[in-house]
């Protein structure tokens, strides 16, 4: 009887054994994978960093060093010799542990973004991207042949009453996307064929797998996410209409929002329209500096458990707009690094003392803590990011929103804890936000790229594809006929250097809402729509939950495990039902002219 059982045991010991040699070599390859990849990886974000920190007109060893940063990196992440490898071990994966699966799984996904099975094309589609940056945030944005930065701009669209000076400033900010066409096919093209070259579709349906989503899946999610707002949309297209048209003196109120008369050069925010009584957080600001925003976001996060910042934070990041009489200039759009997937966080900022900058602040360092929380030993380098990059989105807005609630506010004194506000237009203020961005990002921008890279979009057809989105989904219209030799899309960052990538913030959105809702409701016993998280220790445990395991786990799983819930977007909507309500009474009467979708 001990004979036949010590007989039996074998092959279940030589497949164990098998099993053990396999994980081995796979955990020995890892190893190596991720110490040349950490190195390659820091180098190329710190080449990349002083691009977009100090781009001097004339010079070109700046872009040189970061394109060759990056062909570095890509060669690695991109060689035959890894894709091979770890197609090897993955063909194996029954024979590995979960968290060596995700890496080598990251690894294949990181590869079809450079493979060098096509390194001429990778190397080409590096160029283009950085000579694309540097145009793009290089460019001389001029009114009336004088130079003026994208704050003027935004400053002009947030707070001029004549059309006339408002049209000029919005044409403006569109010049940037002239010299931006012409590469703008290019990385069409080039970014399509490299991930094309490892089995992906196109390089639309490559970023939305990163989800564990199809191009189909992702498409109806964003779809039946514009469905379930547009009633709302619709009052508010509704009510914008008919104020604005009043704001400016305008008798005849036009079927379809003038792209000009919106606060926001891509009309994707709206808040600017309304002011709260009582709630001028704009004037509180004015005795306060750039430094004291930033400080103050670092205070908050402190006061719900998370360590101060790093010093070196605070001496590499680029935080304040450059003096008038700068030779060089930097990237104007907000934006957090983790440039050692370690302890050397930075931002990316240009902070004055307003309110959109206290939000930004609140919003940017929502990212940075999400960095620092991760960057731990139990979280493989290889999946130190969000749960999905929907997380790490949604948590900086999650924390931008907390900050701007009345009794958040009153408790920096910012505010008066007694002072009297009108709730529904507070309420307002924020659906012009949180409501209006959602055609935007996941109509606009989302439908906009897949038709730009699933669909091959000819170049002779961008802008009226593009107006015709912008028609569709926000009910916006240009001031006049935008032909062809204008290339407006890309005049959004997010086209030349987040490719693909933009339903990530419509999802962010969602499990923002979904995030604040859980937390008002079971941690603070608040009201969603008046909450205080500051000095709250329960609050930074729970988002400590969902930041500390990284992507070592799966999105779905860790949003039911923290919420009760799978992604919906019923917490937003209820959030904003009781406004729906009241704009359909303040709009009794007035002409509504925005279709179903």
């Amino acid at each position: 009887m001990r004979s036949f059982l010590a007989m039996a045991l074998i092959p279940l010991l030589l497949a164990c054994s098998g099993k053990n040699e396999v994980s081995r070599q796979a955990q020995a390859f890892l190893d190596d994978y991720t110490q040349t990849y950490k190195d390659l990886q820091y180098k190329a974000a710190e080449a990349e960093w002083k691009a977009n920190t100090m781009i001097i007109e004339g010079d070109t060893t700046i872009q040189a060093a970061a394109r060759a940063a990056k062909e570095a990196l890509a060669a690695f992440t991109g060689s035959t010799e890894n894709i091979e490898k770890a197609r090897y071990f993955l063909e194996r994966k029954d024979r590995l542990e979960p968290l060596q699966v995700r890496q080598l799984e990251k690894i294949l996904y990181q590869a079809a973004e450079n493979p060098q099975t096509v390194a001429d094309l990778v190397k080409e589609k590096i160029k283009v991207e950085t000579e694309q940056v540097k145009k793009l945030f290089g460019f001389d944005f001029r009114i009336g042949g004088k130079s003026v930065s994208t704050n003027d701009i935004d400053d002009i669209l947030k707070n001029e009453t004549r059309p006339s000076r408002r049209l000029k400033a919005w044409e403006a900010s569109k010049e940037v996307g002239r010299p931006l066409r012409d590469g703008m096919v290019k990385l069409q093209a080039l970014r399509n064929k490299t991930v094309q070259a490892l089995g992906y579709d196109d390089y639309f349906s490559y970023q939305v797998s990163d989800y564990g989503m199809t191009t189909v899946e992702m498409l109806e999610l964003m779809r039946r996410l514009n469905r379930e707002i547009r009633p709302l949309y619709r009052e508010l297209h509704t009510y914008a209409r008919y104020e604005l048209a009043k704001k400016y003196g305008l008798k005849k109120v036009p079927d379809m929002l003038p792209a000009h008369w919106l606060p926001n050069r891509w009309g994707q925010d709206w808040t600017a329209m309304v002011k709260v009584e009582g709630l001028d957080l704009d004037s509180a600001l004015k005795t306060k500096t750039a430094e004291w925003l930033v400080k103050q976001g670092e205070r908050f996060y402190v006061s719900v458990g998370f360590e101060p910042l790093p010093q070196s934070f605070w001496k590499k990041s680029s935080l304040y707009p450059l003096p008038p009489d700068a030779d060089y200039k930097k990237n104007n759009h907000a934006s957090a690094w983790h440039m050692d997937l370690e302890r050397d966080v930075r931002c990316l900022m240009s902070v004055v003392p307003n309110a959109e900058w206290y939000e930004t602040v609140h919003h940017e360092l929502g990212h940075i803590y999400y960095f620092l929380e991760y960057s731990r030993p139990e979280v493989p380098i290889l999946l130190r990011e969000g749960a999905n990059r929907a997380f790490h989105e949604g948590m900086g807005s999650l924390l931008g929103l907390a900050a701007m609630q009345k009794p958040f506010l009153a408790h920096l004194d910012l505010l008066p804890a007694d002072a009297q506000t009108d709730e529904m237009r507070t309420l307002l203020k924020e659906a012009l936000n949180y409501i209006v961005f959602i055609p935007w990002s996941a109509g606009v921008m989302t439908e906009f790229e897949y038709e730009l890279y699933a669909n091959d979009l000819p170049a002779d057809q961008f802008n009226r594809k593009w107006w015709e989105l912008k028609k569709t989904y926000q009910g916006i219209v240009p001031p006049s006929p935008r032909g062809e030799e204008y290339c407006d899309p890309a005049s959004k960052t997010h086209i030349t250097d987040d490719a693909a990538q933009y339903y990530d913030y419509a999802i962010s959105y969602v499990i923002l809402f979904q995030l604040h809702n859980y937390i008002a409701k079971n941690i603070l016993n608040q009201d969603p729509h008046a909450t205080n998280y500051y000095g709250n220790k329960a609050v930074g445990d729970f988002l400590k939950k969902i930041m500390q395991p990284g992507a070592t786990r799966d999105w779905r799983e860790l949003l039911r495990e923290t919420t009760g819930e799978d992604l919906t977007a019923k917490p937003m909507l209820e959030y904003f039902a009781p406004l729906l309500d009241y704009l359909k009474k303040v709009n009794k009467g007035r002409k509504y002219t925005l279709q179903e979708i």
